[in-house]
């Protein structure tokens, strides 16, 4: 068995139609346990959530920060309210995506817009 390692994860947006080569300015960092094959260690996670913060930038808005949650039925999810009940923006399959240099993953926000980003670092904690 692997075992995880708590990463920073940093995600870009990717390419939108209103922007056509991708945003630097927009996207979010994230600390996460992720194992040697990029995945999110759900058992890590438990004993370390509290470590597990997100910081999410989008130029022309003020950054928001929030947790690294685990939801019932096993999907993940950022959320910036305490109580984890509002302003939840969910991770598209993070479950079983590997998190790796030049991979997509897509987040839908709280007005259920779905966006896609690329992973361009991930560096140890």
């Amino acid at each position: 068995m692997s075992q995880a390692i708590m990463k920073k994860v940093r995600l870009n947006l990717a390419r939108t139609h209103d922007h056509p080569y991708g945003s630097a300015q927009h996207g979010y960092e994230f600390v996460a346990p992720l194992d040697e094959e990029g995945h999110i260690d759900a058992e890590v996670w438990r004993a370390r959530r509290s470590e597990c913060r997100v910081r999410r930038f989008w130029q022309g808005e003020n950054a928001e920060h929030g947790h690294l949650i685990h939801r019932p039925g096993g999907s993940w999810a950022f959320t910036y309210d305490i109580d984890g009940e509002d302003d939840v923006e969910a991770g598209y399959r993070f479950g079983v995506h590997a998190f790796k240099i030049g991979e997509y993953v897509s987040i839908k926000d709280e007005d259920g817009d779905l966006f896609t980003f690329q992973v361009v670092t991930i560096e140890p904690v």
